[in-house]
């Protein structure tokens, strides 16, 4: 908010309605302007008070005589409306200022079409090796888990044996689970990764063009 401030008092005082606001300003006599905002609070200034430009404003010399009153230059929907507009004006500001700066950051990472590609192509090999390391986890598990249930049905009659092979069972399924649910998020973040490159190869086609048009047009003509 402390970016849009200065651009809100700019923005309302440009569009006052009242000229006696003006004139106030042009004034070379010392004055003393006195009001009670919309929250009740005394404001005293040497200059018209802008957040009392929706209600009367006191002005006293320098002999502490009233010299005159400054009528409401906005109403106070006229003024919540000026501020809404320098809100959206100064947002929309940043919004363009922040989209330049991502541009010129990722243009400097990508030069050019082949420097991206390679770094989509690493990224995503290192996410492969991960899933592929994954899935062979889970077959590991699967034959550990066919391995026991084998021994479970060969030792029915001993009891100490068949206890471990249960709780072998029960850590070979907890092991499974956790397996699968890392598997799946890899598998996601993979998708992400390379919708990403997607998004960026996109935009930086038209950068890139951007920067070829002006070489062109620099070029000496033979």
């Amino acid at each position: 908010m402390s970016a849009i401030r200065p651009a809100l008092a700019a923005f309302c005082f440009a569009f006052a309605a009242g000229p006696a606001f003006a004139q106030a300003a042009r004034s070379s006599s010392p004055s003393i302007y006195v009001c009670v905002d919309a929250k009740g609070r005394r404001i005293t200034s040497d200059r018209p008070i802008m957040e009392c430009l929706d209600r009367e404003q006191k002005q006293y010399g320098s002999g502490g005589t009233v010299q005159g009153t400054l009528p409401p230059s906005m109403t106070a929907d006229e003024r919540a409306a000026a501020e809404e507009k320098a809100r959206r004006d100064t947002e929309d500001r940043q919004r363009v200022a922040e989209t330049r700066r991502r541009d010129r950051l990722l243009v400097n990472r990508y030069p050019d079409e082949a420097s991206h590609e390679r770094e989509r192509a690493a990224s995503l090999q290192r996410l492969d090796d991960a899933i592929a390391s994954g899935e062979r986890r889970l077959l590991d598990l699967q034959r550990q888990r066919e391995d026991l249930l084998a021994q479970q049905q060969a030792s029915a009659t001993d009891v100490i044996k068949a206890q471990r092979i249960k709780r072998a069972l029960s850590q070979n399924e907890e092991s499974d689970g956790a397996s699968r649910r890392l598997l799946e998020a890899q598998r996601d973040e993979r998708q992400r990764i390379a919708t990403r490159f997607d998004e960026e190869r996109e935009r930086l086609k038209v950068l890139w063009a951007q920067q070829v048009r002006p070489a062109k047009a620099a070029a000496p003509r033979s």
